[in-house]
């Protein structure tokens, strides 16, 4: 196995309603670029994983916590373990980048589409 790869070669998982993730998995960590459709809601969820990113296209208002922002490429956020969080796509949806530790393990029974070109870059 390469230690290289392509975005369009990864098949997206379908998170939520018009939320989708490309993942590459490490060992104990698993990077995501996350398509985000206008409009689409992330519902309020905590996780046991850290979570960093970085808002690469488009702009959505997050959550963190008691905190909310409005995020705009360029913008980071780091959500500590079991904290809760939630995400309102803005109009032209988005694109970001998000780091998990340890591993999304959990994403392994969510369903793939077929790979296809990414929105980014």
């Amino acid at each position: 196995m390469s230690a290289f790869g392509d975005l369009d070669d990864l098949a997206p998982l379908r998170i939520w309603d018009g939320v989708a993730a490309r993942i590459v998995e490490g060992e104990r960590v698993t990077f995501a670029v996350i398509e985000l459709d206008a409009g689409a809601v992330v519902p309020e969820h905590a996780h046991d994983n850290e979570q960093l990113g970085v808002c690469l296209q488009g702009s959505v208002r997050f959550r963190v916590g008691d905190e909310t922002r409005d995020v705009r490429p360029g913008s980071t956020w780091s959500i500590a373990s079991n904290v809760p969080h939630s995400v309102e796509v803005g109009p032209n949806g988005c694109v970001v980048a998000e780091l998990f530790v340890p591993a999304r393990n959990d994403w392994a029974a969510v369903e793939r589409d077929e790979p296809r070109r990414p929105r980014w870059p």
